[in-house]
């Protein structure tokens, strides 16, 4: 298997938090895999963080989500509306995510919520719900040099204020990703 073939689709649920969004962003331009999302997905997260965050706006979100389209740019996911409605998950409305990974070949859902993704809706298809933990500890097992790259660039980014090692850390932990932030305390002095 050549991994740039290897796809995997971001619910929303991982998107919505900026340090996990920004590090699954940074681990998509690894190249080791192809990162995707829908319109319907951008759509979601951004609601979530209006709904939470009254200090931004939908324009600040909106920018993101194009830039997320732009540094990525086959990442979006189109044509996959109709297969929807012929799809049963346990909510409904999470099943224009898997009409999008069935639409771009993904083999593998990144998201939380893996209950609402049984194995026996997906396995037809091919694809596997995973928590981003186990998406990114998987990739870690393949290619080290890519995560430890990531989160390099972006621990780099952080400026304002700049962040320690410990504290980058600690965000990545903060996020769900104990797995992930044990593989990465390994490689702290080159973080």
């Amino acid at each position: 298997m050549r991994h740039s073939n290897f796809t995997a689709v971001y619910d929303a649920c991982v998107l919505y938090p900026a340090p996990l969004r920004d590090f699954l962003m940074w681990l998509g331009l690894s190249g080791r895999f192809r990162a995707r999302w829908s319109p319907q997905i951008h759509d979601e997260w951004k609601r979530s963080v209006l709904r939470d965050r009254a200090d931004l706006t939908p324009e600040q979100l909106n920018r993101t989500s194009d830039l997320m389209d732009k540094a990525i740019p086959d990442a979006l996911v189109t044509g996959h509306e109709a297969l929807a409605e012929s799809l049963r998950l346990p909510d409904a409305g999470d099943r224009h995510v898997l009409a999008a990974a069935i639409r771009c070949g993904a083999s593998v859902i990144v998201t939380f919520n893996e209950k609402d993704f049984p194995s026996e809706a997906l396995e037809p298809f091919g694809i596997e719900a995973q928590h981003p933990d186990l998406f990114i500890d998987n990739l870690f097992d393949l290619d080290p040099a890519a995560v430890v790259t990531a989160a390099q660039r972006q621990r780099g980014q952080l400026r304002r204020p700049p962040m320690s090692v410990d504290a980058y850390l600690d965000v990545l932990l903060r996020q769900g990703l104990a797995q992930t932030t044990q593989a990465l305390s390994s490689y702290r002095a080159i973080l």
